[in-house]
């Protein structure tokens, strides 16, 4: 009785194994094991910033896989196999919200316009070049069984970027623009890549004409907008929440308890209300760590920062490895077997696609940045450019976990061919671009970015000089110089729309936000004292 509801459990968690729950309980320590062995050896490689965890635990994931097959007598490569839910209820929502949570809100804000270019738009354009180019290559390699659902799917998932290889590289206070835009636009574009891919799959695309495109569009801009609003409310409401009861007086336990629950509940309530997930638990870290983050207690600040990258990291080395063992999955492998010519022709069409598709997004992109930029210091360089554009040819758990979502199919259903082959050629693509593109970052980063040759960082003042400048005049001249005052702020408005805008948001966030949700320097109700964070 008690194996049958071991079994039941384990199933309902997305855990399944043809063994034995004896062997089960075996592999389980066995997978606990080979991630510990991700961690040791990525420490032991650290210094060299060659070989990044993500690359440590796919090659593992694939010595593991051949040692496996050999011993099964080719019949498995894995030590445990997952349901594709298991990918998007567990392992993703830690990634996605750490990004969210740990991003750097100065710099991400203060070059928001050229973020979001970056992370939204390009991210639209390169989807429209890969789905439409594979829908005219793909034929020609004898696959011509997809439908526009699957060519528009695969534009989403081949869109998503891990920019994990170059961040590891640059360094935030030689180079602070090319990393914001780096790491800014990483997790705008995972964000984008997902609500374009579930306005796919929740779409019908079986006819695709004007009206059902601009209702497409106007589905894909819904789910952003709610899922967004979701996010932000749910940061607000946990904000309010530590803010107002003060747990820390008595339990830092229940205020880091509460910011983990709560993150999570962000992500489950989207998915009730049939909205992105991943969307919402971004803004939701976002939003936390602007005001929750600084109501807790010094202790909690530490662990929750620690806490959330912890669980991302283990979720990320864990995907790459299962990636790793998957890469060697017989039954998938059988029924591209007789065409293996098809997977890897795919994967070649592919990976030209993502090169040509990110081109066309971020030099266009530069190009415009660089036109409406005044100050030279903002300006991105073309060797920036192609930073940004290298950084962006590497794919990583988004893109597994979306293909995973996309092809694996149901329980009830069986493997189909197409399906099959989708996957070996996503695989084909991840490792490939993990591991070749991984090992090259580094002598091409040193090669476009000399030491010498690094932006210094700007003072912490000189992106607001126009704008204090500005108020210091109005200060001088008074009242009378009102319709001057107002004319000079809408030439800033026009000249420095970001900068002026994270300007006004500041004074509204000071004056009203975060007297009432918290914030670094705000007096707390409970205890009448001005709270300290850690910077």
């Amino acid at each position: 009785m008690s194996s049958d509801v071991s079994s039941i459990a384990a199933a309902s968690y997305g855990l399944m194994t043809s063994e034995a729950e004896t062997d089960f309980v075996h592999h389980i320590a066995l997978f606990a094991a080979l991630l510990c062995a991700c961690i040791v050896i990525g420490h032991l490689l650290e210094e060299s910033r060659w070989i990044n965890e993500s690359i440590t635990a796919l090659a593992i994931g694939l010595g593991t896989g051949i040692v496996i097959l050999l011993t099964s007598g080719g019949k498995s490569s894995h030590v445990l196999e997952f349901k594709q839910e298991f990918f998007f209820i567990y392992l993703l929502p830690p990634i996605i919200f750490n990004a969210g949570f740990q991003v750097k809100k100065k710099q991400f804000f203060q070059n928001f316009t050229t973020i979001s270019s970056f992370g939204a738009i390009g991210t639209l354009i390169s989807f429209a070049v890969i789905s439409f180019g594979a829908t005219r290559l793909f034929p020609k390699l004898g696959i011509g069984y997809l439908d526009t659902k699957d060519y528009l799917a695969l534009g989403a998932i081949f869109s998503a970027t891990d920019s994990v290889c170059t961040l590891q590289v640059l360094n935030q206070e030689e180079t602070p623009l090319l990393y914001s835009l780096v790491f800014g636009e990483g997790v705008v574009n995972d964000a984008t890549s997902v609500v374009l891919f579930n306005a796919i799959t929740k779409f019908d695309l079986s006819d695709m004409n004007t009206v059902i495109a601009i209702k497409f569009a106007g589905n894909f801009l819904s789910l952003f907008v709610f899922s967004t609003f979701l996010g932000v409310l749910v940061g607000l409401l946990c904000s309010f929440t530590i803010r107002t009861l003060y747990f820390g007086r008595n339990s830092t336990d229940r205020e880091v308890s509460l910011m983990i629950l709560m993150a999570y509940l962000s992500y489950v309530l989207a998915e009730v209300f049939g909205l992105s997930g991943i969307l919402t638990v971004f803004f939701c870290g976002i939003v936390m760590s602007h005001y929750a983050w600084h109501n807790v207690t010094i202790n909690s600040q530490v662990t929750t920062k620690h806490a959330f990258a912890t669980m991302s990291f283990i979720s990320e080395i864990f995907i790459f490895m299962y990636v790793g063992m998957d890469a060697l999955d017989v039954e998938k492998w059988k029924f591209v077997n007789d065409s293996p010519r098809k997977s890897f022709g795919a994967s070649a069409v592919l990976l030209g696609l993502m090169m040509v598709g990110r081109a066309c997004s971020v030099f266009p992109i530069s190009l415009i940045s660089n036109l409406t930029t005044k100050s030279n210091a903002n300006k991105i360089e073309f060797k920036q450019q192609v930073t940004v554009w290298w950084s962006g040819l590497m794919r990583g758990a988004v893109s597994v976990a979306l293909a995973y979502k996309k092809f694996t199919g149901s329980d009830e259903q069986t493997m189909q061919p197409a399906n099959a082959l989708l996957i070996t050629s996503t695989i084909i693509v991840v490792l490939f671009s993990t591991v070749v593109f991984g090992l090259l970052t580094k002598p091409i980063i040193k090669f476009l970015l000399p030491r010498s040759s690094h932006t210094q960082p700007s003072s912490p003042n000189s992106i607001m000089m126009p704008l204090m400048g500005n108020r210091q005049v109005v200060e001088e001249t008074g009242e009378d110089e009102t319709l001057t005052t107002t004319t000079s702020n809408l030439h800033m408005l026009f000249n420095n729309p970001t900068n002026t805008i994270h300007y006004y948001w500041r004074k509204f966030d000071d004056a009203f936000m975060r007297p009432l949700f918290g914030g670094r320097g705000f007096v707390s109700y409970v205890t009448g004292t001005r709270e300290v964070a850690l910077v």
